[in-house]
């Protein structure tokens, strides 16, 4: 299996050295200023290979300057960008390429024959839009996107005896399609004890930064070093929520550090990051201490703290400078809380009603649909680059690939109420969106920011964990609260899963929810495990009873077991050659011949990828 190395950007944090010389910072930004391979060019060069080794469907590349139907607004922008540019893109996809992927981006999960059956069978000219309304109004649409959303918010141990709390939280706000400006607002505002009652605390309660084992306080209110806690936090949100990476200027000031890196931070000063974590000034976090012992899960989050102290010591950074307290002041905008108003409170409105907040998420969602972002990296938006009007200078370019399709975007999320589930039906809904991965036409590099086909993507740790279990018809065993489930996208936490699942999924790139979420490439590794890993060769074992059993017993003839094998596992049915193959193995062991051919299937790129 090749290999498609991807470079992330690290969080660079400099040693605690009181003075760090410039050969200091050159060494601790060396990572940053290396040429990046964009992830554009990996999901272009996966597509090229992988679309090789798929089988034929769909026509011809559509001519240079011809357009599609415009189905969504984004059509107008993405094929009206490629006519005036005289690009070719690929042909509409086929209805059952069309629909594998429609249930996989939508729920994590590969469609049930009988359900794919009457999909295809279905001769309404309307049924691809019914099919994602449906899709994206399942409980499998909540599951799927309440285990994105929780690798996002790093919903794991460091949230302690509330995560379930959490969890149970964001599947409600998801199944409700609750606006996002107000899930974030939660996320940003929630006060109380966080373990047990107020499941947005946790998102900040995660990022507490431990001072010491044992208080010498009697109130114990120095275990938490808070304004490390608060420069944690503020870095976190700034990536999450607005797509910045302010690491570096949480340390120094951009000028003369970020001219490689990005334009909009280098004219941002230490002080300004100060004055964005003293929107955090005031919240504490309280670590349950308890007889002696030390309950470093259960906090209590308030607004009872003096202030951001710009020369507070710390423990990850390099010393701070400045006198007094910082006041808040938002990073975008240099706009203050209104008299009276929390600090949080004034954060939550400035954030949720600038474009930016729009922006990162509408692309966040995009990179996740279309293979990679209109801006990448998704949490290293340059707003110095964004304005097409003001070009920045050489070697610099415009950084959104295509900025009014973000803006719209923006606009049309903002409109809708902040509906995530608008989003993701509107990108569904779009021929861009469902183009096919097959481009018959002679590809050139030019044409990747266009999306000009569509791109494939290996499934996640999960999805392809899940996908396994249901094409053989043997979900596992895993808890979720008090309850008992099937599959690892139900799980509130996925180290809970066995060490068995949770060593393949680790390897196919699961977060272990301490770390911010990141794409993981191909590798020999992963191929050796899908050949040999239990998860696979226990679940092709008829023997264990499944989907296997059940068609070695009911399966009429030969030509219908490998038929259902095909459909149970890719979502089709096999050409002429490869149900002459399959019967053949059939012959020789009935038994052994459809556990090798799924098997074989399961190892399949057809399988392993969403095309």
């Amino acid at each position: 299996m090749t290999r498609f190395g991807l470079l992330f950007l690290p969080v660079v944090l400099l040693a605690q050295t009181p003075r760090p010389n410039a050969e200091e910072f050159e060494q601790a930004h060396k990572p940053l200023i290396q040429p990046e391979r964009p992830r554009s060019k990996d999901a272009a060069a996966a597509t090229a290979q992988i679309s090789s080794a798929l089988p034929a469907r769909g026509g011809s590349a559509v001519a240079k300057g011809t357009l599609v139907a415009h189905r969504t607004f984004i059509d107008k922008h993405v094929f009206g960008r490629m006519a005036a540019d005289k690009i070719p893109h690929a042909p509409m996809a086929s209805d059952d390429e069309f629909a594998r992927r429609a249930w996989l981006d939508a729920t994590g999960r590969i469609p049930e024959p009988a359900s794919l059956a009457t999909f295809l069978a279905d001769r309404s000219p309307n049924k691809r839009d019914v099919l994602v309304d449906k899709l994206t109004a399942s409980d499998a649409f909540v599951d799927k996107w309440t285990y994105y959303f929780e690798d996002l918010f790093r919903a794991g141990g460091r949230m302690g005896a509330g995560l379930n709390l959490f969890h149970y939280w964001v599947r409600e706000w998801l199944k409700l399609d609750r606006p996002y400006n107000e899930v974030v607002t939660d996320l940003l505002t929630g006060a109380g004890k966080s373990s047990f009652s107020v499941p947005g605390a946790l998102y900040y309660q995660r990022d507490f930064v431990k001072a010491k084992d044992d208080p010498e306080t009697p109130d114990a209110h120095d275990l938490v070093n808070q304004p490390d806690t608060v420069d944690e936090f503020t870095v976190t949100y700034s990536k999450v929520l607005l797509g910045l990476n302010v690491a570096c200027i949480s340390c120094h000031d951009g000028a003369g550090h970020l001219e490689k890196v990005n334009l909009f931070l280098v004219k941002k000063k230490r002080d300004e990051f100060f004055s964005q974590a003293a929107f955090f000034g005031k919240t504490r976090q309280i670590m349950n201490w308890e007889n002696g012992y030390q309950a470093n899960t259960e906090y209590t989050v308030d607004d009872e703290a003096p202030g951001y102290d710009r020369k507070a010591d710390s423990i990850v950074r390099v010393p701070r400078r400045g006198n007094g307290l910082s006041q808040p002041r938002f990073l975008l905008t240099g706009e203050a809380p209104r008299d009276g108003e929390n600090a949080r409170d004034g954060l939550a409105r400035m954030m949720t009603s600038h474009i930016q907040f729009r922006r990162a998420f509408v692309n966040r969602i995009w990179a996740e649909l279309m293979g990679f972002g209109i801006v990448e990296p998704i949490d290293d938006f340059d707003l110095a680059r964004y304005d097409v009007k003001n070009p920045p200078p050489a070697p610099w370019t415009i950084q959104p690939s295509n900025p009014a399709l973000l803006d719209a975007m923006a606009a049309d999320f903002g409109a809708n109420n902040h509906s995530f589930r608008h989003v993701v039906r509107t990108i569904m809904k779009s021929s861009a969106y469902q183009l096919s991965s097959s481009f018959p036409g002679e590809w050139q590099e030019k044409y990747t920011p266009y999306y000009a086909r569509k791109y494939v993507r290996m499934l996640s740790a999960p999805e392809l964990h899940d996908a396994i279990a249901l094409a053989t018809g043997l979900p596992g065993s895993f808890s979720s609260g008090t309850e008992k489930v099937g599959l690892t996208m139900q799980m509130p936490d996925p180290k809970k899963a066995g060490a068995g699942v949770q060593s393949f999924m680790r390897t196919f790139g699961q977060s272990n929810r301490d770390d911010m979420p990141k794409k993981t490439a191909p590798s020999s590794l992963q191929a050796m495990l899908l050949m040999q890993s239990k998860v696979v060769t226990e679940r092709v074992n008829s023997a264990k009873g499944g989907l296997l059993a059940s068609l070695l017993e009911k399966a009429s003839d030969n030509k219908s077991l490998v038929e259902q094998l095909y459909l149970h596992t890719v979502s089709r049915k096999p050409s002429a050659p490869e149900l002459q193959i399959g019967l053949d193995a059939l012959l020789k062991d009935r038994r052994r011949g459809a556990e090798n051919l799924q098997w074989a299937l399961l190892n399949s790129p057809e399988f392993l990828f969403n095309y």
